[in-house]
């Protein structure tokens, strides 16, 4: 959908609504309710549904409102999205990083980024290229930024290398919900999924054809019971991540 992306709103509005502008979050007559509220209330039926099912209706509904009432508070759901990930971002916990090695303070960074992803799956697929700079957007990036401070990077490269670990996490993140979904939507694991289908896909895929692909594969599943181990590609990948910002700091 076009409007579930980040900062796809009227601009202003949105920031007036993200920083609460006096007089800016309560349109016409006495509210029943608060911005606050409906956006708590839009996260919830994200967090249980995914951002397809949060519209201005089932908002007011979660809240009692008629949803004419709901547009008292928010334009539209495209400035709800930003409302709703400003709301999650600025409820993350923050480690206190000033007397971790670098290396640490990355991996805490990392850590908290999938525990957020984890806790709201729906977060993974807002495109954020064009964020909403709200209160909670501003705090984390300000606080993940003192992972790479004062090793010599440059703040384009401060940036970039935050960029990099959180592209990451975000990718591992969005192929566990799909996982995570797709056993659900099946109501079939992944080990009952295999079993079903091998016995076809053995007189299909021959390891004489595919010697890679059936070797590899077969170590692969026997060690994570599964086609993918969100935990082993997120521990294996964050070491590669780790170590290719080592190399960077280290010519610095």
């Amino acid at each position: 959908m076009p409007n579930e992306r980040s900062s796809a709103g009227d601009p202003v509005r949105t920031l007036e609504l993200l920083w609460r502008v006096p007089n800016a979050s309560a349109r016409g007559p006495k509210q029943r309710s608060s911005v606050d509220e409906v956006v708590a209330a839009a996260i919830e039926i994200a967090d249980a549904d995914g951002i397809g099912a949060v519209t201005m209706r089932a908002v007011a509904t979660h809240l009692g409102l008629t949803p004419m009432a709901t547009y008292t508070y928010v334009p539209g759901k495209a400035e709800l999205i930003d409302l709703m990930l400003d709301a999650v971002y600025l409820a993350m916990p923050r480690a206190d990083l000033s007397e971790l090695p670098w290396r640490e303070r990355v991996a805490a960074i990392a850590a908290e980024n999938r525990t957020m992803l984890t806790e709201h799956p729906w977060v993974a697929y807002i495109p954020t290229t064009r964020p909403a700079l709200g209160p909670g957007q501003t705090a984390k990036y300000d606080h993940e930024l003192r992972a790479f401070d004062e090793l010599g990077l440059d703040d384009v490269q401060m940036d970039a290398a935050l960029t990099y670990l959180l592209g990451f996490v975000t990718s591992v993140a969005r192929i566990a919900s799909d996982t995570a979904r797709a056993a659900a939507d099946s109501d079939r694991t992944d080990t009952k999924w295999w079993e079903r289908t091998a016995p076809l896909l053995e007189t299909l895929i021959h390891p004489e054809r595919y010697p890679l692909a059936t070797r590899v594969g077969a170590a692969a599943g026997q060690a994570h019971d599964a086609a993918y181990s969100a935990d082993h590609a997120y521990e294996f990948g964050l070491a590669r991540v780790l170590d290719g910002l080592a190399e960077l700091i280290e010519r610095t």
